[in-house]
C-alpha cells in the first residue's frame, strides 16, 4: 500500500513549490516510484516540474459529460474512461504526474466521478508514495474513497493570516471523512527566528512545525528562467530544508 503525503494551505503560501521540492527529494534519493497528483484547479505543479500539461482529468470528465454517448462502438463506458485517464497520466523516469484540472460544472457527475475514483485507487497501488498537492478546501482528499493520509503537511508563509488559515483547515478536518495519521506545519519564506506571536499561534493550533523553509534566491531565479525545480542544486537552502523534513516524515510514516 502506498504512503500518502498531502499538502494543504491557502493560496499563495507555496504549496506547489514545496510539492515540487518533495518530488525532487524522492527522485534524487531513489525512493521511487512516486505518483504526484496536482489537485489544485490552478494546476501549476507540472509547470514547476518543467512539464507541459496538455490534458487533465477535468478535461476528460467535461468532454465525456458533453457527449456521454460518444463512446466508440463496442467499447464499455468504464473501459473507455479508463483509457482516457491513462492518456492523461504524464509518465517520467522517476515519477508520474496526474493533473486533476478544472472543477465540476453543472450537472450530475456521480457516475463519472465513481469511475475516475476507482481508476485512481487502482493506479495508486502501483506506487510506493503518493504526493497530493491540494486546493485550500481539500475537496479532492475528501472525495477520495479511501480517505487515508499518512502525513498531512499544512503550508503557511510567515504571516499570521496564512497560519490562521492552517488553523481553519485543521479545525475542519473533523468534518471530513479522512483518516489522517500524522500532521505537521511547514513555514515557508521564514526568517531565522520566528516571533513569539507566531509561535503562540502554532501552539494554539496544536500541530507541530515540521519544517522551516528560509528564503532561497534559487527559487526566484529558477522561476524567472522557467526552469524545473528538479534541477535545483543540492546546496540550495530550500532543498536542504525539505530533505531534512522528509527524512523526519519517513521516520514517522513507516
Amino acid at each position: 500500500m502506498s504512503k500518502v503525503i498531502a499538502m494543504a494551505g491557502k493560496g499563495g503560501v507555496g504549496k506547489t513549490t514545496v510539492s515540487a521540492l518533495v518530488t525532487r527529494y524522492f527522485t534524487k534519493q531513489g525512493k521511487d516510484p512516486l505518483l504526484a497528483i496536482d489537485a489544485d484547479p490552478n494546476s501549476n505543479l507540472g509547470e514547476t516540474l518543467g512539464l507541459d500539461i496538455d490534458k487533465t482529468v477535468g478535461d476528460v470528465r467535461e468532454n465525456f459529460m458533453k457527449d456521454p454517448q460518444g463512446v466508440p462502438s463496442g467499447m464499455d463506458k468504464i473501459v473507455y474512461l479508463e483509457m482516457l485517464m491513462n492518456q492523461v497520466l504524464i509518465e517520467q523516469p522517476k515519477f508520474d504526474l496526474l493533473v486533476m484540472g478544472r472543477q465540476e460544472g453543472q450537472g450530475c457527475y456521480c457516475m463519472v466521478n465513481n469511475i475516475l475514483n476507482r481508476f485512481a485507487e487502482e493506479l495508486e497501488k502501483n506506487y510506493k508514495y503518493l504526493l497530493v498537492d491540494n486546493e485550500a478546501g481539500m475537496e479532492h482528499l475528501s472525495r477520495r474513497t479511501s480517505g487515508r493520509v499518512d502525513m498531512l503537511l499544512m503550508v503557511t508563509d510567515y504571516a499570521l493570516r496564512g497560519l490562521r488559515a492552517v488553523g481553519r483547515i485543521n479545525d475542519m478536518l473533523g468534518d471530513l471523512k479522512l483518516d489522517i495519521k500524522h500532521k505537521g506545519i511547514i513555514v515557508n519564506r521564514a526568517p531565522k527566528e520566528l516571533s513569539q506571536a507566531f509561535l503562540d499561534e502554532v501552539e494554539r493550533i496544536g500541530v507541530p512545525i515540521f519544517c522551516i523553509l528560509p528564503d532561497d534566491e534559487n527559487l526566484l531565479e529558477f522561476d524567472m528562467a522557467q526552469r524545473s525545480l528538479l534541477d535545483l542544486p543540492d546546496d540550495s537552502k530550500a532543498v536542504k530544508a525539505v530533505g531534512e523534513m522528509m527524512e523526519k516524515v519517513q521516520e514517522v510514516i513507516v
